[in-house]
């Protein structure tokens, strides 16, 4: 009897926990729109990758880094030719002893060895560079996006994301990407 009394008390709180909870709910629903019709929550988005490819400062960026990718990739190249040539001096086999031919393998070997330091050196290379571009210019443009964000009215500004990678924003009403405005603002700020 009185292990049901407990049961039966156990389950009374449980209940009144329940409801309580209930209760709490609907208050708090209640009570949202309210506060949100106080003040209206705009919400904008923006594409960062095409402001830094758009604007007169990220072109300019992203010319330099290209620069020194094609700088980088001439010398991988001539890396290459070379290697290419002790190759088919070494395929040749014109009268050659065994110790120029060792020779020549040995060389072929070093040249080959130090193409992919230098190829894996060069990828780092422009893999820092790259992301130092992108966090310095993700400062500059969170800059510009505050201030347009601002006149506008916007109290959240959302990244749209890059298909390639990963897709935030799937669908935005007309009025509500401030890219191309981003893209001017940048450009007065950073010319």
């Amino acid at each position: 009897m009185q292990e049901r009394h407990q049961l039966t008390a156990h389950k009374r709180s449980t209940v009144i926990i329940a409801l309580l909870g209930w209760f709490m709910i609907q208050i708090l629903l209640c009570g949202l729109p309210s506060a949100f019709a106080e003040e209206p929550i705009q919400i904008g988005v923006i594409d960062p990758q095409a402001v830094l490819e758009n604007s007169n400062a990220g072109q300019k960026a992203l010319a330099t880094l290209k620069e020194h990718v094609m700088v980088r990739q001439k010398l991988l190249e001539t890396d290459e030719a070379e290697i290419q040539k002790l190759e088919q001096q070494l395929q040749n086999g014109t009268a050659r002893s065994e110790t120029e031919t060792q020779v020549l393998r040995e060389t072929l070997q070093g040249k080959i060895q130090e193409y992919q330091r230098r190829r894996q050196t060069f990828q780092q290379e422009v893999q820092e560079k790259q992301k130092n571009l992108m966090v310095d210019y993700m400062k500059k443009i969170e800059r510009a996006t505050k201030t347009v964000a601002e006149r506008r009215g916007f109290s959240l500004v959302i990244d749209k994301g890059n298909e390639a990678i990963m897709q935030i924003v799937i669908y935005s009403a007309k009025g509500m990407d401030i890219t191309k405005e981003v893209v001017g603002e940048f450009n007065k700020i950073y010319k």
